[in-house]
């Protein structure tokens, strides 16, 4: 499962206020009781073999009609009772199936499990089948989401009466954690295995997908059609999956099986655009693991409202609708690649080998993060891997609170809670380090292991531990013990001295973070001397370590942790002769990285310069971007001014172009109106709408009529934002409905949205229709109730105070008590 950008940005933006927003205020008093209460591996009494279903819809109810035969044995010892998850349900009869004939069965049912009184005692050699008719009301069941979940109510209904002509109407599942048992009684725990067989009855103008094949549609001749879906082989109940729509089937192949891509038929020809590195991400990992693709089929499919990122359900991948992006969007780059190899990535690691229990998704979450450095290494280039890592790295050490947390963890308050920083991008760290540490040939050699050993079974920390020590012959207790087993990162002072008498460099580290405890770190040193790299290998395992290293003049530059693997907080200091050297001589994106944002806090400095000027000319665009933000637009000289005109027009990527014309912008330079004007043109969403918001700092006017020009046409991204902002600022209430319709049809879960709160807030400020007024009011506290609860009260703060105080104040100062009301009335009272 692929966790929200925008929870990633709310953790980053709010994570550093909280403590203090804390203290501020009364706190209710925290349960921390669970702290003492350990999460067990769930107890097997019986396990699943074999879960058919026969399903209808009702969409008027947003209900399941199910009839389930569910076919199960005794785990270890004879019983005589079977528990069944089963939320919100009625249950209309419970029985067993005895030659081909339903016998009634005793049962008690409390709105969440199942208790059925079996008719004898069965042995763990006899299966038996239960049968069990009911209906699902996702809709009167509530519960609590995540950091990657925002409900959790596993089966739901998109728009399915129709009413709003914005929306597709759609049915789709999500099971994870356990939300499979809402639509289907079932053993809803990850430690279970079934193959499957589920019959649903569909509208035929609709397709329906499901895990595994469909083998027969059967017409029923009165507008609906039976679609039969078969998984033969056993996976966890949570991958469990149906979605039912107007879908086009755009179908590719591998090794002979099916990989198809179900999109809205607006995005029917950007389908390959968006999916089709799919066959060639297969092979990769196929290549990698030493495992062909285990299952049958691949399906990738998109759901409206989609209350996750993305899931991987074993053969049917579901996707929030923010992976359909048209032409334009898609020349700036899908933003969706790593994603679709992130769940990719689980159907090894997490479907054919699943964790045993979400005390373990480490083994599911922090595989697939580390899928994206992988992928993106493999297909784009070493720089590209390297900043994913470099990303993930920041994402997690961003995040203070989440340092307080083991990576495996027996001690939680809800199984959704695991589902964070520290299980994704902490964990896909850690894996980056273990596989420097023991080098790719036994790295992927024991993740070979791993899968084989494992395969349609359960996974742990333990059981990995024990395959890598199984390849490479070593005791890795204190790695795993130290990483998985622990919490926390460190933090290391680096200090370096050379000793012109003995001819010999100094280096001192000094681990310095406030627990308790020392980690041992294996780091790799290259000290150039010379302009001559020497590589050495030391082991940092005590509080203060101190390294001698022969050099026979001051050394050019020692590069600590030179592969940049290390998941740490260091501080070090170093001349910008230093950093120069590194850039000039850097064997990896983030060395470069480190040299250049050095080099903006010392712009008057010559080696400074130089480092920035050959940035704007190197290879990756994530350095020429940064490069161009280190500088003051209004002190440019004129050379590095016409770089930025020149790579504004001309650069390959459009995060560079867009970050030139900031720059550009900046200097308010009036003679670029034609050249912002021009970009306005542009078929980059990214570059317009950089180009307008220049334009807008020199000509408003001009800005105005272009952003109106605009309006009547289909924008997103960065232009969307730039055109509403301006028609905002300049507008008048006339522009409500297209503002209003702008903010409604974004998805909640993208940062676009929470961006534009600000300038739908503007707006609000000059409406005084009470009615529009009012919608507007509706639709931003719509969005605010959509944020994630652990995030509320930090971002709750945001909009209270920097969206609705804004307004409110406007209001109160023209005397409008009508709409200072309806403000008052959607702020809470302090």
């Amino acid at each position: 499962m692929r966790k929200f950008l925008l929870f990633y940005l709310l953790a980053i933006a709010f994570s550093l206020n909280a403590t203090a927003q804390d203290k501020q205020g009364f706190k209710e008093i925290e349960d921390t009781s669970w702290k003492n209460i350990y999460r067990a591996i769930p107890i097997k009494e019986n396990e699943l073999v074999h879960t058919k279903l026969v399903a209808n819809f009702d969409y008027e109810k947003a209900q399941l009609n199910g009839e389930v035969w569910l076919n199960l044995r005794p785990y270890l010892n004879a019983t005589n009772t079977l528990s069944l998850d089963a939320k919100g349900m009625d249950i209309h009869q419970v029985g067993l199936m005895i030659n081909n004939k339903i016998t009634s069965l005793k049962y008690v049912y409390d709105g969440l499990i199942i208790k059925i009184q079996l008719n004898k005692t069965y042995k763990p050699s006899e299966n038996y089948t239960v049968f069990i008719k009911y209906t699902a009301k996702p809709n009167e069941f509530k519960s609590k989401g995540s950091e990657a979940i925002n409900d959790a109510k596993g089966l739901y209904f998109i728009n399915p009466l129709g009413k709003d002509s914005s929306k597709p109407i759609q049915i789709w599942t999500q099971g994870e954690t356990e939300g499979t048992s809402v639509w289907l009684p079932i053993i809803d725990k990850p430690n279970q295995k079934s193959t499957q067989e589920f019959q649903l009855t569909v509208p035929s103008k609709y397709v329906s997908l499901s895990n595994g094949l469909l083998t027969k549609q059967i017409n029923n001749k009165n507008g609906t059609r039976v679609d039969i879906w078969k998984m033969d082989l056993p996976h966890a109940p949570y991958l469990f999956f149906l979605a039912v729509g107007d879908y086009s089937i755009i179908k590719d192949n591998y090794k002979g099986k099916e990989v198809s891509y179900y999109v809205e038929k607006e995005y029917e020809k950007e389908a390959r655009q968006i999916y089709g590195k799919t066959p060639a991400m297969i092979a990769f990992f196929e290549e990698l693991l030493g495992i062909d693709f285990p299952w049958a089929k691949y399906a990738q499919i998109s759901g409206r409202e989609y209350v996750s990122g993305a899931m991987e359900n074993t053969t049917a991948t579901m996707h929030n609708e923010m992976v359909l992006q048209d032409a334009r969007e898609l020349k700036d780059g899908n933003i969706w690649e790593s994603t679709i190899a992130h769940e990719l990535f689980h159907h090894w690691f997490g479907d054919y080998v699943t964790a045993e229990s979400w005390s373990n998704i480490t083994v599911n979450e922090s595989f697939a993060d580390y899928s994206q450095t992988l992928w993106l290494e493999h297909s784009n280039g070493k720089d590209a891997g390297e900043y994913e890592n470099y990303t993930g790295l920041k994402y997690y050490l961003n995040s203070p609170a989440d340092a307080e947390k083991d990576l495996v963890r027996f001690f939680y308050k809800d199984h959704e809670d695991v589902f964070d920083l520290v299980s994704y991008q902490k964990g896909g760290r850690v894996l980056n380090m273990l596989r420097h540490l023991v080098g790719d040939k036994a790295f992927f050699a024991s993740l070979h292991t791993y899968l084989e050993d494992n395969k349609f079974g359960s996974g742990t920390a333990i059981k990995l531990k024990l395959a890598f020590e199984k390849v490479t012959g070593k005791d890795l207790n204190w790695f795993f013990n130290q990483w998985y087993f622990g919490s926390g990162h460190p933090y290391v002072r680096i200090e370096q001295k050379y000793l012109p008498t003995e001819k010999k460099v100094l280096i001192i580290l000094q681990q310095n973070q406030l627990q308790n405890k020392i980690f041992t770190l294996p780091i790799g040193i290259d000290l150039y001397v010379a302009g001559q790299r020497n590589h050495y290998e030391v082991w940092n395992k005590n509080r203060i370590d101190s390294f001698y290293f022969d050099a026979v003049t001051q050394p050019d530059n020692v590069n600590i942790d030179n592969d940049k693997t290390l998941l740490w907080v260091k501080d070090e200091s170093k001349t910008m002769n230093e950093y120069a050297f590194q850039y000039f001589h850097a064997r990896n994106f983030e060395d470069r990285l480190e040299a250049i944002n050095e080099a903006a806090e010392n712009l008057t400095d010559a080696k400074a310069q130089a480092i920035l000027k050959a940035a704007l000319k190197d290879s990756f665009y994530v350095i020429r971007a940064r490069a161009i933000q280190s500088y003051n637009p209004t002190t440019l000289d004129e050379e590095t001014e016409g770089s930025f005109v020149q790579l504004a027009n001309n650069d390959p990527s459009s995060e560079v172009r867009e970050q030139a014309i900031d720059a550009l912008a900046g200097t308010y330079n009036e003679d670029y109106v034609d050249l912002f004007t021009s970009l306005t043109k542009d078929s980059s969403y990214i570059v317009s709408g950089a180009a307008l918001d220049a334009l807008e700092k020199i000509d408003s006017s001009a800005a105005l009529s272009i952003a109106s020009n605009f309006s009547k046409q289909k924008i997103k991204k960065r232009l969307n934002t730039s055109v509403t902002a301006i028609l905002a600022k300049y507008g008048d209430e006339s522009i409500f409905d297209f503002i209003a319709k702008q903010f409604e049809i974004l998805n909640d879960q993208s940062a676009e949205k929470f961006y534009m709160t600000v300038a739908f807030g503007q707006l609000l400020h000059k409406v005084n229709n009470p009615s529009k007024f009012k919608k507007g009011i509706d639709l931003i506290v719509k969005f605010r109730e959509t944020i994630p609860q652990e995030y509320r009260s930090q971002t709750d703060t945001y909009f209270n105070s920097k969206v609705f105080g804004e307004i409110l104040k406007a209001k109160k100062a023209i005397g409008q008590q009508e709409l200072v009301d309806m403000v008052l009335a959607v702020i809470p009272k302090m």
